[in-house]
């Protein structure tokens, strides 16, 4: 029996990411019917609203959540999700937390890319595959762009929001290998568990993106 089968079917079990998607999540749900406030400070990771609970999860911990079973529903960034190559339903594009991916090199950098630092990993290998790119993946935690600056990688596959980041330290973006945005995550079993539940969420959420549209 997977967890999702467990709780009553009038229980939704949350998984959100911390940081900046969380407050924008919090506020969207709320919108779409579900009794959430914003956590107060504090270390809990677990939060009891009435009917639903929330757990603030890593970016990357979400996806492995909710696809084995122990949160019902969730909110991640579509890079994040892609990355994951989990198997999740995913009903609705958010549209806030906007970015791309994207391949960055030094200005003025010339010649053959021989490796590529990135925090994601299976999206460079599907990206130099499909470019005929026979380049070493590093994987890296933080701080890509300083493998282009110091000759760690011949580029970076890193996400791009404002591009102030890449002006500030004379990198250029050469392609972009997608687009990303928050996305509404749900477990397949739980779509028919918890039907009643998840099914107004997905229309109202769906309703919310195009009045903002």
């Amino acid at each position: 029996m997977t967890p999702a089968a467990k709780r009553s079917p009038d229980h939704l079990t949350l998984a959100l990411p911390k940081g900046r998607i969380l407050e924008d999540a919090i506020a969207l749900l709320s919108r779409a019917g579900l009794p959430l406030s914003m956590p107060q400070a504090s270390r809990a990771l677990r939060h009891e609203f009435e009917g639903v609970t929330v757990l603030e999860l890593r970016n990357q911990d979400v996806p492995v959540y909710v696809d084995l079973g122990v949160a019902d529903a969730g909110i991640v960034g579509k890079d994040v999700l892609i990355e994951s190559g989990r198997a999740v339903y995913e009903p609705v594009d958010l549209r806030f937390a906007a970015c791309h991916l994207s391949l960055i090199r030094e200005n003025g950098a010339t010649g053959p890319i021989h490796r590529v630092g990135t925090k994601y990993p299976h999206s460079a290998r599907e990206y130099l595959n499909r470019e005929g790119i026979p380049a070493e993946i590093v994987k890296l935690s933080g701080n890509i762009e300083l493998a282009a600056l110091t000759g760690l990688a011949d580029a970076v596959i890193d996400l791009v929001q404002t591009g102030g980041t890449l002006m500030a330290n004379n990198l250029q973006e050469i392609d972009i290998l997608y687009h990303s945005s928050a996305r509404l995550i749900v477990n397949r079993a739980a779509l028919k568990l918890r039907r009643s539940r998840l099914r107004p969420l997905i229309a109202n959420l769906r309703e919310l993106v195009e009045e903002k549209a």
